[in-house]
């Protein structure tokens, strides 16, 4: 549910106001098990492919390129293959390489001198035997045996790109990306908050000048505070069709839509 505003217009500016219903642990998301943390955090990365964000359902025809140009299987089945784009940044103007691919997959499968606190996806990977580099934009995914669903798992939500030029300890408290958005603070059971890239490697992308999230764990106490306008838009998944009828008659400009759910990547 939002509200019907300039940003739903996608005119540029403004800050879009968000009721958040948890506190996630850490700012982490290769480290966290739920959306609470991927919800507010995917803005500020970007993957390797993602899911057409305006297909309804995920398949894996529907997987679009987004840090990388192209990919390619070799003839068994078992080499992936990526092309990547030249001239992108992190947000501490850092450029982004091939390195920083391997850097991810490799602190994934615990190759990496640092651990992950908590690693969720690592049953994954499991049929992941490396990751290799050659030169700056070009890398490659080498499969104990063939998995052609291998793809859609790097094209989820889960499956952000991270910096190897910073600490996995660092990641937990002020993640840096490639991403539309950049990281501002996080005040656990408060809030959390992101604000536009102006570098941004996509051309007058984003459009909000920033996202605020607000935690209100009480669903009754978030819907009354959406219904009086104090966020512009609901955490998706804790409206049921009671309350969606409750807020249709409180505040008949917001903007309701009842659809199936559907799994993936929540991104900008």
């Amino acid at each position: 549910m939002a509200f019907a505003t300039a940003a739903l217009a996608q005119k540029q500016g403004g800050v879009l106001r968000v009721q958040h219903r948890d506190s996630p642990a850490s700012m982490s998301i290769l480290e966290e098990g739920t959306i609470s943390a991927i919800m507010p955090m995917i803005g500020v990365f970007n993957n390797l492919v993602l899911f057409d964000q305006h297909v309804p359902q995920n398949r894996a025809e529907s997987i679009v390129p987004d840090l990388a140009t192209s990919w390619s299987w070799s003839e068994d089945g078992t080499e992936l293959t990526f092309m990547l784009r030249d001239s992108v940044k992190w947000h501490d103007g850092e450029p982004f390489t091939a390195a920083d691919i391997k850097g991810t997959y490799d602190l994934l499968m615990g190759k990496t001198k640092e651990k992950l606190r908590l690693n969720f996806r690592e049953a994954w990977f499991f049929n992941l035997g490396e990751v290799t580099t050659n030169g700056e934009t070009e890398v490659t995914f080498h499969l104990k045996r063939p998995q052609p669903a291998f793809l859609s798992l790097l094209a989820s939500g889960y499956s952000p790109i991270y910096p190897c030029h910073v600490s996995p300890r660092d990641k937990r408290t002020h993640p840096l990306g490639t991403g539309p958005f950049k990281f501002v603070e996080y005040k656990p059971n408060q809030s959390i908050k992101v604000t536009r890239n102006p570098d941004y490697w996509k051309p007058d992308r984003p459009y909000l000048d920033g996202i605020e999230y607000t935690m209100i764990a009480n669903r009754s106490t978030a819907i009354l505070a959406f219904a009086i306008g104090k966020f512009d838009m609901t955490f998706p998944y804790d409206v049921t069709v009671p309350l969606l009828k409750d807020v249709k008659s409180q505040a008949p400009q917001a903007v309701c839509e009842l659809k199936p759910m559907k799994a993936g990547p929540i991104s900008s």
